[in-house]
């Protein structure tokens, strides 16, 4: 694959901003044989359709609300399309609307930290991305699109994005904040020498007392087990699990966090970037990549005090708070 790898923002404020960055974008996609795919809303799918006339059946055209129902796993097999056609001679051409609405704001931050990794997971791709940022958003979400995005669409013309941050600072800068402290109510578990079944077990009992899906229980167990083996290999005594159900009525979250006094270094990559193909038989290379793929959310905090490694499942809306 000889193309060049674009990731490009279009701010647009209304519809004819829209298709004048959209419509080049897909045409030329179309022109050179890539597989074009179109992320949207209906309302922008009914606009683009038109505009195509009859090349718009040639665009794979997808709902924005599926495409992004989670961050690594798209972000996974968006990567993993890109390579396939790669290896095929052909690109991959994604106009990508990413759906900010109704998120939390641990939503909206991770997905932000995708944009920003993207940059590094398909520079060998040759894919081209483009996500539109609607005028109407949020002032932190589309000056976070600017920072995560090497490039700007301006109708015909794609300009240098000088607010461009490097990916790495730019996910750095997501776990500046520390954490919350896990409630008084959180179950807590001081580990000396990990006996990972009788721990499965332990974790099993305490999740089965709330709504967590049993498939999202099985995940969370591997998960687990994968964490507090890295902190065991890795990490230092002493290692705490904690547990606990957090979040509002109508956001609601099984958290289960795994404390140790080791301190991980700054280019740990913290399983943010998903392994190439190549590297799939790599012993120890997806552990946690593996664990972004199965929890809802994952959050780590290194530092001089020891790591936390946080993760969070959603439970059903209603479920509220308890312990």
């Amino acid at each position: 694959m000889s193309a060049t790898f674009t990731h490009r923002v279009l701010p647009y404020d209304g519809v004819n901003e829209f298709l004048d960055g959209a419509v080049p974008f897909l045409g030329e996609g179309l022109e050179a044989d890539d597989r074009v795919l179109a992320v949207c809303g209906v309302g922008l799918e009914v606009l683009l359709r038109d505009a195509l006339g009859v090349d718009a059946d040639r665009v794979e055209f997808t709902d924005a609300e599926r495409w992004y129902a989670h961050p690594s796993r798209t972000l996974a097999d968006c990567l993993g399309d890109a390579e396939t056609l790669a290896c095929q001679g052909r690109r991959l051409r994604l106009l990508g609307e990413p759906v900010w609405a109704r998120r939390r704001p641990l939503e909206v931050l991770e997905w932000q930290r995708v944009e920003a990794i993207a940059n590094i997971a398909f520079r060998e791709t040759g894919a081209a991305i483009m996500c539109p940022y609607a005028a109407t958003l949020p002032p932190g979400v589309v000056a976070a699109g600017r920072r995560t995005h090497p490039e700007t669409v301006r109708g015909d013309r794609t300009v240098p994005n000088p607010a461009f941050v490097d990916p790495r600072a730019f996910s750095a800068r997501c776990d500046r904040e520390p954490l919350p402290p896990p409630p008084v109510h959180a179950d807590e578990l001081k580990i000396d020498r990990p006996d990972l079944y009788w721990l499965r077990a332990y974790v099993a009992e305490y999740a089965r007392r709330t709504p967590l899906p049993d498939e999202d229980l099985q995940r969370l167990l591997v998960a687990v087990t994968e964490v507090v083996t890295n902190a065991e290999r890795h990490g230092a005594p002493p290692i705490v699990l904690r547990m606990w159900t957090d979040g509002a009525r109508f956001d609601p979250a099984f958290v289960c966090e795994v404390a140790d006094g080791g301190r991980w270094p700054p280019d740990a990559g913290f399983g943010l970037v998903p392994p190439r193909r190549s590297e799939a038989g790599t012993c120890g290379r997806f552990g946690l990549w593996a664990v972004r793929l199965l929890c809802s959310l994952v959050q780590i905090r290194t530092g001089p005090a020891g790591t936390v490694v946080r993760l969070r499942l959603a439970l059903p809306p209603g479920f509220g708070d308890g312990g």
